[in-house]
């Protein structure tokens, strides 16, 4: 489990924002960072608990640990979004 604030983490920076429109209001939010990418997956996500959407948050998790490049939790994150039919690239 992450906890906000935990001084081993950093926020797993991405090189580019992926944008995703929200569920709810159809909005686009634009998501910079591993750290915002899981507070995302967390929310009202369509495909909760598939293995694209476990494999982000893994891979976020990582990122923010420095276990893993952001980019590699980037992608994850592109992969669950596409499959989520979220992505607004």
């Amino acid at each position: 489990m992450i906890f906000k604030g935990d001084p081993t983490m950093n926020e797993g920076w991405f090189s580019r924002p992926v944008p995703v429109s929200e569920c709810i209001t159809g909005d686009i939010r634009y998501v910079s960072s591993a750290r915002q990418a899981i507070d995302v997956l967390s929310g009202n996500w369509r495909e909760r608990g598939s293995m694209k959407h476990q494999a982000a948050l893994r891979a976020c998790q990582r990122a923010m640990h420095g276990d893993m490049p952001a980019e590699i939790a980037r992608t994850a994150f592109v992969d669950a979004a596409s499959e989520a039919r979220v992505l607004s690239e």
